[in-house]
């Protein structure tokens, strides 16, 4: 079902999983900079209300709709991001066969979509392909640990399955192809139960239960805001010439996932403590990106300190929190989810 607006101003750019957490905000800045936005999402993580505000905009259009169906739009493309795809442990793992052919079937209908409208192409892929990295920190170059057969294969199999489609589109000539792998991201419009592991530090702390922290503790991650990462997905975009190898995306700050828990606590007045739990299977011990190429490439280099970015974020969760609250009214509670597992992407 599609809302069509007919107007045209700038580049016509499709963005597929546009009213998911960083597709919603990528649409926003693609309308700022003055192009006509076509948001692709069958809401599966996605939701409405991210893109909300923007559907007043005679620029902006929504078709829900699954990737892995035909895909055809009535007016010329000139750009398509793929940002479809459930990101985090619960979401992908709820139906991993879904998952894995999103990367593949979706992602082979969006690149013939791409080749029908001559349209360039960005391949969102993920630091996941790098699976528990056994190089620190990670280049474009390494090939990755991965479990091929673990319960987050789904995904990270999936990613660089995605990946091999895209690069043998762009070898043959069939599809000029850009591919970012993002590392950690964060900020405002994350979902609270999305078990990613910023949104769950803050929003325990915000309602005074325990900080699950899994493992030791001693792991590392980066944490990149995700105003920082639409600015490089957009400059990989209009990249001139074609890179024609991928590029990472993130923040290269390091930190222990302990040191999170504590940062949030300290900008929360919370009654928390810190729990520890069981690690998950296949959990990355280190994670952290070599940006070298995005430097040199792009032009590009994250500007948001991850103090700055929580603050921000933080102040988010504080007012959806407080309009749930409202919604349901007083003497109404909800049955607690089951404790999610820490997502290690988007």
């Amino acid at each position: 079902m599609a809302r069509r607006n007919r107007a045209r101003r700038g580049k016509v750019i499709l963005v597929a999983g546009g009213a998911g957490f960083v597709g919603s905000h990528l649409c926003s800045a693609l309308l700022d900079a003055g192009n006509r936005v076509i948001c692709l999402d069958n809401y599966l993580t996605g939701s409405p209300a991210n893109v909300r505000s923007l559907n007043g905009n005679p620029y902006f259009t929504v078709i829900e709709q699954d990737i892995c169906d035909d895909i055809a739009v009535d007016e010329p493309l000139d750009q398509i991001y793929n940002l479809a795809c459930p990101a985090s442990p619960p979401s992908y793992q709820a139906d991993p066969i879904h998952t894995m052919m999103t990367s593949v079937t979706g992602t082979g209908n969006l690149l013939r979509l791409a080749e029908r409208h001559a349209a360039v192409f960005l391949q969102a892929s993920t630091s996941e392909i790098y699976g528990d990295p056994e190089e620190h920190p990670q280049q474009e170059d390494y090939w990755g640990h991965v479990n091929c057969t673990g319960p987050r294969a789904c995904y990270d199999e999936g990613k660089r399955a995605a990946e091999a489609l895209c690069f043998d589109n762009l070898r043959v000539g069939s599809v000029d192809v850009r591919v970012a792998r993002i590392f950690n991201t964060y900020g405002p419009y994350m979902q609270p139960n999305d078990g990613r592991i910023v949104s769950n530090f803050i929003v325990q702390a915000l309602k005074n239960e325990p900080l699950t922290v899994y493992g030791s503790g001693e792991q590392t991650r980066s944490f990149c805001y995700v105003s920082d990462l639409v600015e490089g997905l957009i400059k990989l975009m209009n990249c001139q010439p074609n890179p024609g190898v991928p590029i990472n995306l993130g923040n290269p700050g390091e930190f222990t996932v302990s040191e999170l828990a504590e940062l949030v606590l300290s900008k929360v007045a919370s009654a928390s403590t810190i729990v520890h739990a069981p690690l998950p299977p296949d959990d990355p011990q280190r994670r952290r990106p070599d940006i070298a190429r995005a430097r040199t490439l792009l032009g590009w280099q994250p500007k948001v300190a991850l103090h700055d970015g929580l603050s921000h974020t933080i102040a988010w969760f504080q007012r959806t929190l407080a309009k749930q609250r409202a919604v349901r009214g007083p003497g109404r509670t909800r049955r607690r989810p089951q404790q999610p597992v820490l997502s290690q992407d988007l």
